[in-house]
């Protein structure tokens, strides 16, 4: 039986690049949307799910942190991929006959310098395979792609230059998602909790709360906010810690963070990916 693994995007995505790269034996399955991918896992139509939740340029990916909680999947594993972006266009395209390039607005913002050097002008797109897709389905040869070297290959589009993005380190952070939670120990990095809370409405909740992490020795690598159901009087927090919840120090530390919420929830333990400390090198593991 094939297994799938399903991503928000057009082949060729750099989601669908984190799906070769990190889980290689797994069919990547294109979907329309963050929503739809999730829906995939929850039907049984895919077993994983593979969703960008961070970017080391632009940050936290907007809506995931929303998304996360409500899903009804769990966190099973992460992986990196090095955003490298390269101009693609027809076959036989020289650069010089280049004069406009496509792609989502965040990478044309990341390749100014290139653009710039070489006259091309940037024109938005809705997002990078799609915009590749779109370059091949024509035949002007002055109209080019910024998108990744998989979309050249799929679309069969020339890489006209590659790595011409301005930042040398861009890095998008994927977690991979399952219907079931694995607490299992694995991997040969050590292990990251992820979870929820919501503080008690009370002075101080989010120093107490956070204190026995403090206290029990916990290397806290995330901590978002954001409000929930639209009050100003409760915020919702996203964690992420080194650690397994049934390490000592860490079941101490939960507990406590316990007596100071009004809510928690781990959303997924996982095994720290190989490039964790090491994010802008070239490998999805």
């Amino acid at each position: 039986m094939t297994r799938r693994i399903a991503f928000q995007g057009e082949p060729g995505a750099y989601s669908h690049q984190a799906c070769v790269e990190a889980r290689p034996g797994f069919e990547p399955l294109p979907c329309h949307s963050f929503e739809d991918a999730m829906q995939a896992v929850r039907d049984g139509v895919a077993e994983l799910a593979m969703l960008p939740v961070d970017n080391s340029t632009f940050g936290r990916v907007a809506d995931m942190h929303y998304l996360l909680p409500g899903s009804g999947l769990h966190i099973v594993g992460e992986a990196f991929v090095r955003v490298h972006i390269n101009l693609l266009a027809l076959p036989g395209t020289q650069l010089e006959e280049v004069k406009s390039a496509t792609s989502h607005a965040m990478l044309l913002g990341q390749c100014r310098a290139f653009l710039s050097e070489h006259g091309i002008e940037r024109i938005t797109g809705s997002d990078t395979a799609g915009s590749a897709l779109l370059i091949s389905q024509q035949s002007d040869r002055s109209r080019a792609a910024l998108a990744s070297e998989l979309a050249g290959e799929v679309y069969g589009l020339d890489v006209l230059a590659r790595h011409i993005e301005d930042q040398a380190n861009n890095t998008t952070r994927f977690l991979v998602m399952s219907r079931d939670l694995d607490t299992t120990r694995r991997g040969d990095h050590g292990m990251i909790t992820t979870l929820i809370f919501e503080t008690r409405n009370i002075p101080a909740a989010l120093y107490k709360a956070m204190g026995g992490f403090a206290t029990n020795g916990i290397n806290m690598t995330k901590l978002e906010s954001y409000m929930v159901g639209g009050s100003f009087e409760a915020s919702q927090f996203y964690v992420d810690i080194e650690g397994h919840p049934e390490d000592d120090n860490v079941r101490l530390a939960l507990d406590e963070l316990r007596y100071f919420s009004n809510r928690m929830e781990i959303l997924g333990v996982y095994p720290a990916g190989a490039r964790r400390g090491n994010p802008g090198a070239d490998s999805a593991s």
